[in-house]
């Protein structure tokens, strides 16, 4: 395996093991009411470096074990700060302990002058912008057109779906579908779209004898059959464009 790989994956076990597997709610409970007081909270980052530490292997790397302490100290004590761990709190957390990670990683390997060239050549690839621009259209500019596309038969179906959904599940469903679709596409994975079609045939938002179920189901397919023919025909465009 690539040296400077490992070094990445060993940074990342490290964090993963600290921060999901060996963290009880106990220590999460005490840090969030008793914040910077919290004993945990400094025991949780100072075992966030010595996992590092130890899992990299290298006794002369000492100061990195302190830096992913010093960093993760401070990024969970700005986390304590909100009143609520949202998903978009937890989401920016994890965000900032990866940032810290791999700028460790980035000067354990002399890589910060490459940064800029990698970047470059993402702009300058074409299969890597013809993915990249795929993933962005089926994810928001699908989501608006098929809205607008179903949007005469909302007002009839609207009060079931209030009623009986998830607020906004529709709409994170149809996205996480269209993600699938394009990756079976671009993967070349095209008959595992068939199953995905039939888990979603199982669908049942109500039971057949409410009112206003016909017109339900009728809505969600579709909008399914929207979603997924939108998705496919810019797998398709896509696959034609970046794999020429």
């Amino acid at each position: 395996m690539n040296s400077s790989l490992l070094i990445l994956l060993q940074l990342l076990l490290a964090h993963v093991i600290t921060d999901f597997v060996i963290q009880p709610d106990k220590w999460v409970r005490d840090k969030r009411r008793n914040k910077s007081k919290s004993k945990w909270l400094y025991i949780h980052a100072l075992l966030a470096g010595l996992l590092s530490y130890i899992f990299l292997m290298k006794p002369e790397w000492w100061y990195i074990a302190l830096f992913i302490s010093f960093t993760h100290f401070f990024t969970d004590l700005w986390k304590l700060q909100f009143s609520t761990d949202t998903l978009k709190i937890f989401a920016s957390d994890q965000i900032l302990h990866l940032f810290a990670i791999i700028l460790a990683w980035l000067y354990l390997t002399s890589n910060f002058e490459n940064i800029i060239p990698f970047i470059a050549g993402i702009l300058n690839s074409q299969t890597a912008l013809a993915i990249i621009v795929g993933y962005l259209i089926i994810i928001f500019p699908a989501g608006y057109l098929i809205g607008k596309a179903t949007k005469k038969w909302q007002n009839e179906v609207q009060d079931d779906l209030r009623q009986n959904s998830l607020d906004s599940a529709g709409r994170y469903i149809g996205i996480f579908e269209r993600i699938l679709v394009l990756t079976f596409i671009l993967t070349y994975n095209l008959s595992a779209i068939g199953f995905l079609i039939a888990a979603k045939s199982i669908l049942r938002f109500s039971d057949k004898s409410e009112l206003g179920a016909r017109k339900q189901t009728e809505y969600v397919l579709i909008g399914t059959l929207m979603s997924f023919t939108f998705t496919i025909i810019v797998g398709f465009l896509v696959r034609q464009v970046a794999f020429q």
